[in-house]
Order: structure tokens, then C-alpha cells, then sequence
């Protein structure tokens, strides 16, 4: 209260005003929670400085201004500034005279304020002027906080007394209403009595002193009568919800209690439940693994193969190039040339058509393999989860019907159901962990592989740019050459009767050495050929390979679905003895010694199943150990090959230097021949 009144303080001086003594010493003595001004006159100033603090204040419940003498500019000030206040509850305004617009600015009020429960309006004249008092019913109607209303001494005749009973079927929240000491007469009294049974929430009005006949109030009586009863029977309802909902929260507490008790009596079973998923998790992901290192081996075949066909298509367009400077060097040999170029083609589209049909097999034989990693993580897990989710709710009846017979037995299992169902809680989540981190790796492996591919392409692709540009180079060098010769022509005529006889035996030279050439060439082309029918036949060996592969993968795929089918046996089983067994316990607690001993033999099938799953994996591992040894005997065999490509390119890099100087003498030596004199 303290800030409160230095704020008043401040607030008045900037305005102009000296505050009030009577208020400042009222605000220092008054107690926590409650501002008292009544009978102290308020100016507007004040009720002004006191509009913009009540909007901030938050200490202040309870505001009493009655007697006041508050004027219509002061009232609104003061209930304008109200509006905003979320903590006041009790606002007392008697005998401040209020009229129409202080009626108006409690309209308002009540349509904006969500705080306030009680209102006092003592001793005013809100009634007099009926459109004034008809805003003022419409905030009471859309009020959705207010308790007590007090309107005695206010002048509301029979039409404020229809606005209120319209008021009155539109609240739902307001409980106690005094009209006393108005002039309602019999129509508002009757209007008031019609309203009632809109109204479910008023159990308390008063009309005394305002000439209403006495069956109209003797109505209203028992209106209200009815009300007070419907309200004791709420709140008796409300007791005793409360005190049953207690009971019931009591009685949950013991069903909990004896249900984790009686949880405990089946820890064994979803232990080994457990363990026998974990195994499954386990066989699972060595399945996963396998079928990894399978597609990495495809991969890797596939990117051999890739590289091949790289190597395959330079030695062809190396060719076509040779065959190119042949025909442009001979003009006797261009039959000849056209017919090699025709069959290099003719091969090159046989290439194609076995290159697109080996990448068509690889992307099928990919294509099953995806489809089987990505049938595989989702059968054994997801399978077992839901079969020991069913078994546990069908332990969960049979427990149910036997809990008023374990009784004796339900303190000592609670505690080791709530750790059971963590610990398949933790295996649900370190199954799933361990399948996003299988996909993890295989997406980082597939990443690898194809930056590797692509990092390949780019090198052959280098590679190719630079054979070009050494073209582009030869290119330019003989046209610098024949603008050389064209040069020396001059001379060459003025020479050419001297070195008649020399330029014939030199002719007869060359073209001896240019049929050297061509036979060299001839054999190369053949050799190529042969390299070509041998690569393609490695290409058909890779392909066999990879059918072998597929048919292993799909045979492993078959065997895990009948290893599943035999989990699926044994669960079926597990349930047919977990059924016998809650009959068993329905007549005779002493049957639970028979279901241990069944459980374990269960558990020594189980032993056995899993003997028999690492005998089968030590059969999988030999034979990824064989597939491994052929892999590597494959790698040798294809490094072979790049050798021998390797040394296949430096002999036709050499064929072509060779065939470069013979054409470059050819072109020296051919205007020489063209000019000679006719014999």
C-alpha cells in the first residue's frame, strides 16, 4: 500500500492536484488487500489518479467507495480504469447517486472484467433512465464472473425489471440478486417469476417494497426454494464425488498394488521371452550383414565393370581415329578403311546392346537385394513384439480372475513387474537402435561407392580431354607442316629434275614402309578384337557370378522364413501350455510347479533352436569365405586384364606416332610426286 499511495501522490501532482489528505491517511492505515475510502469525497482528480492505478495494481481484492459522493465524470474515470484489473473481487459503490452514465460505465464494466464476484449498488439511480439501465442489464448478461448483486434503493421500475429478467436468462454465474426497495410492480415481479426457470445458477432474491402481489412473491419464494435445494443437492453430490473419487482413487491404488504383485509371478517367462528375441535380433543382424557385404561385392563387381567398358570404349575410338588418318594418308586404301570402320561399329553396337543387358541384370540383381533388406529388419522384430504384447494382455485376464486367490502372494511382485517391463521396454528400444544404425552404415557404404564412381568418371573423362587436346595439337602440327611444305615448294620445283630419280626410290621406300604399317595395324586390330572377346567373356563369367549370388541370397531368405515359420510353431505352442496353464490355476495353486517344468523344457528347445541357428551360421560364414576367395581370384583376374588394356594403349600409342611420321613424310614427299613431268 505504500508504492500504491506514493504513486497517488505522483500521479496527482502531475496532474495539477493536490492529493487528498483524508486519502493518503486512509491508504497508510488501511490493511493489506483492502482499500476503504467510504464517506471520504473523492474529486476527479483523484478518481482519475486512482483509474490509472487500480489497472496495475495487484494487492488490492477488496474496494469499498461507498458514500463518496462521486460525481458522473469521477464514476467513470474510476470504473474505466477497473476494467483491466484482474485481481479485484468486491467492489462496494453505495449511495453514490450513479445515473445514466454511471450505469452505462457499469455495462462496461461487467462486460470487460473477469474479476469481480460481489457487487454493492446501495442507494443509487441507476433506474431512472431506461436505456442507461438496459446497457447496464446487457454487461450483467454477458458477466461470466459475478456472484452478489445489491440493488436496493436504485428506482428500477417494470421495464428495468423486463431488462433484467432478460439479463437473468442469458447468466449462468450469478447466485444471489436484492432488488428491495424499487418500484418493480406486478409486471416486472411477473417477468422476473417467468425467468426463473431459465436460470439454473440464482437460489437467492429478494423483492420486498416493491408492490409485487404475494403470489407472485410467493412464487418467487418457491422458485428460489427449489434453487437453494438443487443447490444443497449439487454441493451434497459434489461432497460425496469428492469423497468417491478418493475411495476410488484408494481402491486403484490396492488393484495396482496387487496387479504388480502378481506381475512378479511371470518375470521368468518374459525373461526367456526376452532372450529368445534378442537371439532373433541377433541372428537378425548377422543376416543384415551378410547381405551387406553381398551388395558391397556387387558394387565393387559393377564398378570393375564400368571401368572395363571405359577402358573397352577408348581403345574403339582410338581405332576409329586410326582408321580416320588412314584414309586421309591413302586414297588406295580407303575400301579397305571403310570396311574396318563399318565393322568397328558393327562391334561397338554389339557392345552396347551386352553393356545395357549386363546393367539391366545389375539393376535387377540390386533391385532384390534392396527388396530383401528391406523385408528382413522389419518380420523378426516387429513379429515378436506384437506376440508378446498379446501374451501379455492374455496373462494379464487370467490374473485378473486370480488375484482374490494370490491375495497372500501380491506384496512380493510388484517391484519385479515395473523392472520387466523396463527391461522389454530397453529391448524394443536397442532392437530398433541397432536396426537404424544396419541402415546408417548401408546408406554411408552406397554414399561411398558412388562418390568413388563418380570420382572414376571424372578421371576417365579428364583423361579423355586430354587425348583431345593432343589431337587438337597433332592437328595443328601437320597444318603447320603443310604450310611448311607449301613453302619449300618453290624450292622443290627448282630441284625437282636433280632429285627426279632419288624422289622415285624414296616413293618406293615409303610405301613398302606405309604396307608395314597397315600389316601392324591389321594385327593390332586383331589383337584388340581378341581382347574384346575375352572381356566380354569375364563380363559373362561376372554375370554367372551374380545369378549364383542371387539364387544364395534367395536361398537364405527361404531358410529364414522357415526358421521364423519355426519360432511361430513354438510360440503357438508357448500359448497353448500358457492357456493350460491358467486352467490349472483356476483349480489348483500348487499347478505352477508343472508350468516351471514345462517352461523348461521349452527353454531347452530353445537351447537347442539356438545351437541349431549357430551351426547354420558357421555353415553362412564358410560359404562368404569361399564367395570371398572367388571375389579376390576375380579382382586378380580383372587386374590382369587392365594390364594387358595398360599395354594394349602403349602399343597403339606407339602404332600411332609411327603412322604419324609416315603420314608427315607422305605429306612432305606428295608434291614431289604430283609435279613430276610426264614421262
Amino acid at each position: 500500500m505504500e508504492e500504491f499511495r506514493r504513486s497517488y501522490s505522483r500521479l496527482c501532482r502531475e496532474s495539477g492536484a493536490e492529493p487528498q489528505e483524508a486519502v493518503l491517511q486512509q491508504l497508510h492505515q488501511l490493511p493489506r488487500g483492502r482499500l476503504d475510502l467510504a464517506t471520504q469525497s473523492l474529486t476527479v482528480e483523484t478518481c482519475r489518479a486512482l483509474g490509472k492505478l487500480l489497472p496495475r495494481e495487484m494487492l488490492c481484492t477488496e474496494l469499498v467507495l461507498s458514500d463518496c459522493m462521486l460525481s458522473e465524470e469521477g464514476a467513470t474515470l474510476l470504473l474505466r480504469g477497473l476494467c483491466a484489473n484482474t485481481v479485484l473481487r468486491f467492489l462496494d459503490l453505495k449511495g453514490n447517486n450513479l445515473r445514466a452514465a454511471g450505469a452505462e460505465a457499469l455495462g462496461k464494466l461487467l462486460q470487460q472484467n473477469k474479476s469481480i464476484q460481489s457487487l454493492t449498488l446501495e442507494w443509487n439511480s441507476l433506474g431512472t433512465w431506461d436505456d442507461a439501465f438496459a446497457t447496464f442489464c446487457g454487461g450483467l448478461a454477458a458477466n461470466g464472473t459475478l456472484q452478489q448483486l445489491d440493488l436496493r434503493n436504485n428506482q428500477i421500475n417494470h421495464k428495468g425489471a423486463e431488462e433484467l429478467a432478460l439479463a437473468l436468462k442469458g447468466n449462468t454465474t450469478l447466485q444471489q440478486l436484492d432488488l428491495r426497495w424499487n418500484n418493480i410492480g406486478l409486471l416486472g415481479g411477473r417477468a422476473l417469476m417467468n425467468c426463473l426457470p431459465s436460470n439454473r445458477t440464482l437460489w437467492r432474491l429478494d423483492l420486498a417494497g416493491n408492490n409485487v402481489p404475494g403470489d407472485v412473491l410467493r412464487a418467487v419464494e418457491q422458485a428460489m426454494g427449489h434453487s437453494q435445494d438443487r443447490l444443497t443437492t449439487f454441493q451434497e453430490n459434489q461432497a460425496r464425488t469428492h469423497v468417491l473419487s478418493k475411495e476410488v482413487q484408494h481402491l486403484r491404488e490396492e488393484k495396482s498394488k496387487q496387479f504388480l504383485d502378481l506381475m512378479e509371478t511371470i518375470d521368468k517367462q518374459r525373461e526367456e521371452m526376452a532372450k529368445s528375441s534378442r537371439a532373433s535380433a541377433a541372428r537378425a543382424g548377422q543376416l543384415q550383414e551378410a547381405l551387406n557385404e553381398r551388395h558391397s561385392i556387387i558394387n565393387a563387381l559393377k564398378a570393375k565393370l564400368q571401368m572395363t567398358e571405359a577402358a573397352l570404349a577408348l581403345s574403339e575410338q582410338k581405332a576409329q581415329d586410326l582408321g580416320e588418318l588412314l584414309a586421309t594418308a591413302e586414297q588406295e586404301q580407303l575400301s579397305l578403311s571403310q570396311r574396318q570402320a563399318k565393322e568397328l561399329k558393327l562391334e561397338q553396337q554389339e557392345a552396347a546392346e551386352r553393356e545395357s543387358k549386363l546393367l539391366r541384370d545389375l539393376s535387377a540383381a540390386n533391385e532384390k537385394n534392396l527388396l530383401l533388406q528391406n523385408q528382413l529388419p522389419s518380420l523378426v522384430p516387429a513379429f515378436q513384439v506384437e506376440e508378446l504384447e498379446r501374451k501379455v494382455r492374455c496373462q494379464q485376464e487370467q490374473l485378473f480372475q486370480t488375484r482374490q486367490e494370490l491375495t497372500s502372494t501380491s506384496a512380493e511382485l510388484k517391484m519385479r513387474a515395473i523392472q520387466a517391463e523396463e527391461r522389454l521396454d530397453m529391448e524394443k528400444r536397442r532392437c530398433r537402435q541397432s536396426l537404424e544404425d544396419s541402415e546408417s552404415l548401408r546408406i554411408k557404404e552406397v554414399e561411398h561407392m558412388t562418390r568413388h564412381l563418380e570420382d572414376s568418371e571424372r578421371a576417365m573423362q579428364e583423361r579423355v580431354q586430354r587425348l583431345e587436346a593432343a589431337r587438337l595439337s597433332l592437328e595443328e602440327e601437320l597444318g603447320r607442316v603443310k604450310a611448311a611444305a607449301l613453302s619449300e615448294r618453290g624450292q622443290a620445283e627448282e630441284e625437282l629434275i636433280k632429285a627426279k630419280n632419288q624422289a622415285h626410290l624414296e616413293e618406293r621406300q615409303r610405301l613398302a614402309h606405309l604396307e608395314d604399317k597397315l600389316r601392324l595395324l591389321a594385327q593390332a586390330r586383331d589383337e584388340a578384337q581378341g581382347a574384346c572377346l575375352q572381356q566380354r567373356q569375364a563380363v559373362a563369367e561376372a554375370q554367372t557370378r551374380a545369378s549364383q549370388l542371387d539364387l544364395q541370397v534367395e536361398s537364405l531368405r527361404r531358410r529364414l522364413e522357415e526358421l521364423q515359420q519355426e519360432l511361430s510353431l513354438k510360440d503357438q505352442e508357448r500359448v497353448a501350455e500358457v492357456s493350460r496353464v491358467r486352467v490349472e490355476l483356476q483349480e489348483q495353486n500348487g499347478r505352477l510347479q508343472a508350468e516351471l517344468a514345462a517352461q523348461e523344457a521349452l527353454r531347452e528347445k530353445a537351447a537347442a533352436l539356438e545351437r541349431q541357428l549357430k551351426v547354420m551360421a558357421s555353415d553362412h560364414r564358410e560359404a562368404l569365405l569361399d564367395r570371398e576367395s572367388e571375389n579376390a581370384s576375380l579382382r586378380e583376374k580383372l587386374r590382369l586384364r587392365e594390364a594387358e588394356i595398360a599395354r594394349i594403349r602403349d602399343e597403339e600409342a606407339q602404332r600411332a606416332s609411327f603412322l604419324q611420321n609416315a603420314v608427315l613424310a607422305y605429306v612432305q614427299g606428295s608434291p614431289v610426286r604430283t609435279l613430276s613431268p610426264p614421262k
